[in-house]
């Protein structure tokens, strides 16, 4: 049975919830939306961006380095809101590569 618009636009709107809330997201699609392939390949990028950023609040203790990896994350973490909205599976540059090895 193939999908409705208005299901493409609710994947839509998970999928950006996913990236957008990061490890909240992620639990939010492992309980409403686990089924939906197109919101789960988001939601792990989400799942990676999170790590992203617990990474860059340890790297804060480093002046520029640590500054420079956030602000790297969070240029990553809006590329895949803007993936996340698109309707098609986008690769986000390295977020992607990671999710790829989360297994659900």
């Amino acid at each position: 049975m193939p999908k409705k618009k208005g299901d493409a636009n609710e994947s839509k709107v998970f999928a950006w919830l996913a990236t957008f809330f990061t490890v909240i997201g992620f639990i939010i699609v492992l309980i409403l939306k686990k089924n939906d392939e197109y919101v789960t390949y988001y939601s792990k990028q989400g799942i990676v961006l999170f790590i992203g950023f617990v990474i860059g609040g340890v790297f804060q203790a480093v002046p520029v380095i640590g500054q420079l990896f956030v602000l790297f994350v969070v240029v990553l973490w809006v590329f895949s809101w803007v993936n996340a909205l698109s309707g098609k599976k986008r690769r986000t540059w390295i977020v992607q590569d990671l999710a790829e090895r989360i297994k659900l």
